[in-house]
């Protein structure tokens, strides 16, 4: 095989040259490229501080909660004269006739009772519906979806109104009593109708978190404990229930939250007798103009309310973190 010819002097002078241009031409578009990343300009947020970034925010949340519960707070030291109405005072008269008065203590018991036995229902109810739309496939799903969040589409005053029309002694249900020999049965005005309809409105806000979790539930667990021969219900309540959990904890405390500061539902279905806290503070500020009565009346509700959500939580809390070992 022939050898490549040796190349000539001047051969080698000229790729010489040229590999120097290249590295000259290389280097340069280097330092144009470096000199052009230099120049690029920072985003303008990365100049503004986090505080200063968050402030509108902040004073959104400031101007709509916090200031109007300080105020509020400020208002049960208030004396109330009935000539004169609130008095700028600093004392605890407006404490004391809440936390000593059987009268309050009852629409306090009311207003929790109400509320738990709400939490319960929705509990019992929304999650096997959760865990059902969980195992549909679309279109079904979506379907079902909208039907569970379409009452949160009409108002609550409406929905209360409707549960009034069938409640009441000439109502749907009275009528459907009737048809089998039973009734007429007083249903309106009752706890019972304030519980039945707080179910019916509270139940979206249970559904969707439990469902939520549901999403994040591998099905190949639940295979794997019925390949290991055991029981749909052992699966169920060993694998399944441990991991819904959180989202029965987050419906848990809505439903509670949103049960026990209920107004118009209460008001409606329950009438002048049944009085429970939202409704309590609603005579004291209209009619009573006891602003500081009911202002005191308002912030042992979020007290308690708070107390009882936080004692659940730590409950539910510690008990999923024992079942998931």
């Amino acid at each position: 095989m022939a050898s490549a010819p040796p190349l000539s002097s001047d051969n080698a002078n000229n790729a010489d040259s040229t590999g120097n241009a290249n590295e000259s031409g290389n280097g340069s578009n280097g330092d144009s490229g470096h000199r052009a990343g230099s120049t690029r300009r920072a985003p303008w947020h990365a100049f503004v501080p986090l505080w200063l970034m968050c402030a509108p925010a902040f004073l959104l949340f400031a101007a709509l909660v916090l200031i109007p519960l300080a105020m509020t707070l400020v208002l049960t030291f208030y004396r109330f004269d009935p000539a004169s109405g609130p008095i700028a005072a600093f004392q605890f008269g407006n404490y004391a006739e809440v936390l000593t008065s059987s009268y309050f203590h009852t629409i306090f018991l009311r207003t929790f009772g109400i509320a738990f036995v709400t939490t319960l229902l929705c509990v019992v109810i929304g999650t096997p519906e959760a865990y059902v739309l969980s195992r549909m496939r679309d279109p079904w799903r979506s379907l079902f979806l909208l039907v569970i969040l379409a009452p949160l589409l009409v108002s609550v005053v409406v929905r209360a109104f409707g549960w009034s029309m069938l409640l009441n002694p000439g109502g749907l249900v009275n009528q459907a009593f009737a048809l089998v020999g039973l009734g007429p049965y007083k249903l309106e005005y009752t706890t019972f109708a304030i519980v039945i309809a707080l179910v019916h409105v509270m139940l979206p806000f249970m559904v969707i978190p439990v469902w939520t979790a549901l999403q994040k539930l591998d099905p190949q667990t639940e295979n794997a404990a019925l390949s290991l021969m055991a029981s749909p219900a052992t699966t169920l309540r060993r694998i399944v229930l441990p991991q819904l959990t959180p989202g029965i904890l987050s419906g848990s405390l809505m439903v509670f939250g949103l049960s026990a500061s209920a107004f118009a539902i209460p008001g409606l279905l329950g009438g002048r007798r049944l009085k429970v806290a939202a409704t309590a503070v609603y005579d004291e500020f209209l009619s009573s103009l006891n602003w500081p009565l009911g202002a005191t009346i308002a912030v042992l509700l979020l007290i308690a309310n708070l107390i009882v959500m936080l004692t659940y939580y730590r409950l539910l809390e510690r008990r999923y973190a024992r079942s998931m070992g």
